[in-house]
């Protein structure tokens, strides 16, 4: 196969499925290795291709769901907090799209996350219970941004007052 129909190919792949396709599972099916792909897919968003990699995956991205849409400013410090974050968006209908920190050096920093699911939630825990130092928010002491994706606002407004009620949310201190 070609470079450009292997990438063609990857493209396809991807907008033929509706959950994340990692490397090594797109590498097995076109018959390259897994630094093949991530190169391909490298090359193929510098080239426009609207391709977001997630901690399952490679996910093209379609057009917003319809819904709503909100940032959340949240803080903790411990895994269980973590979890507990990401339990209570998807348990009351959000996503958990991605997790943004400020860095001085860089500026904003994000990661895409599309957690939707206890279980996405858990495969995320335990990717980053094998990478603690790789977590984002450990750059800025916990405090970090979320986008959260929601069937409508009333959705986002009960995430906010359940992780507020939980001490999950970011909160100044004064002085």
């Amino acid at each position: 196969m070609h470079t450009a129909d292997r990438r063609q190919a990857i493209l396809e792949k991807l907008a033929a499925s509706p959950q994340p396709l990692s490397a090594s599972a797109l590498a097995g099916q076109l018959g390259v290795s897994r630094q093949i792909v991530v190169g391909d897919v490298a090359l193929l968003r510098a080239a426009g291709a609207q391709i977001d990699a997630t901690p399952r995956g490679y996910l093209l991205r379609r057009e917003a769901a319809p819904g709503y849409t909100g940032l959340l400013a949240c803080a903790h410090s411990t895994p269980q907090q973590l979890l507990q974050e990401l339990y209570t968006v998807v348990d009351l209908g959000g996503t958990v799209v991605d997790v943004i920190v400020e860095n001085a050096l860089y500026g904003e920093l994000r990661g895409n996350l599309n957690v939707a699911s206890r279980y996405d939630a858990d495969a995320f825990l335990r990717q980053a219970a094998a990478a603690p130092d790789a977590l984002l928010s450990r750059l800025t002491g916990g405090v970090h941004l979320h986008t959260i994706r929601c069937p409508n606002a009333e959705a986002f407004e009960r995430i906010r007052d359940a992780l507020a009620a939980a001490g999950l949310l970011y909160q100044k201190e004064d002085g």
